[in-house]
């Protein structure tokens, strides 16, 4: 929900933004004229759709677009404060076509609470959970799309802080396969981690170790 502030920084930026306009009313509410499904995979489907534009002359402008309709995700930072340690994934990943380092991730179930989705993937993923509810401290970073232009994924990102915590089985789907391991916060900042989600995560942890004077490990 936006903040009084947020709702008047927009006011002011968007009579800015007017000053270029070309002719669509950013203001006003689009509409979706059709939406036709053209591929169903197992975890995501792309609809090809047709959306109407206002123009300030009182028209419409229609726009074309493909969208990747995808389920919300859970991306975590899980910091074993003890130890001063994280944890490290690494998994065979197709955009890059190799097996890249990363955090903890997974997909929401419907009707679930982000939070409980990320420590319900933390373990089925790496074996790791919490000993009981008062031994993690979970920091959210934001909600962010992982590619506004192109799908309607948002990314749930957190900082999970462990007190205290236990090692169990993990729970993998059919064709997943998934390495994990505990590194210092050296190993993990020069490992190689180039997704975009995990890389936000870091460095909103960075600042916390700035912040405190942390050295690295």
């Amino acid at each position: 929900m936006s903040t009084t502030r947020e709702v008047a920084i927009r006011e002011q930026v968007n009579a800015r933004l007017q000053n270029s306009n070309d002719g669509v009313d950013m203001e006003a509410p689009v509409t979706v004229m059709s939406s036709e499904t053209v591929y169903r995979g197992v975890i995501f489907h792309i609809d090809d759709r047709k959306v109407a534009l206002a123009d300030t002359d009182g028209g419409e402008v229609t726009v074309h677009r493909q969208i990747i309709v995808h389920s919300p995700a859970v991306v975590m930072l899980v910091h074993d404060e003890v130890r001063d340690r994280y944890l490290l994934v690494r998994e065979y990943r197709v955009g890059p076509n190799a097996f890249a380092y990363g955090l903890p991730a997974g997909l929401m179930e419907e009707g679930e609470n982000p939070e409980a989705a990320a420590l319900r993937e933390l373990e089925e993923e790496t074996g790791v959970r919490p000993s009981d509810s008062a031994s993690a401290r979970i920091e959210s970073v934001g909600d962010f799309y992982s590619s506004a232009g192109m799908t309607d994924e948002v990314l749930h990102i957190y900082v999970i802080h462990l007190a205290d915590w236990v090692d169990g089985p993990r729970h993998f789907d059919e064709d997943e396969h998934v390495q994990s391991a505990w590194v210092t916060w050296d190993e993990l900042t020069h490992v190689g981690i180039r997704a975009a989600d995990a890389t936000i995560a870091i460095q909103h942890e960075q600042i916390r170790r700035l912040r405190e004077g942390l050295d690295s490990k």
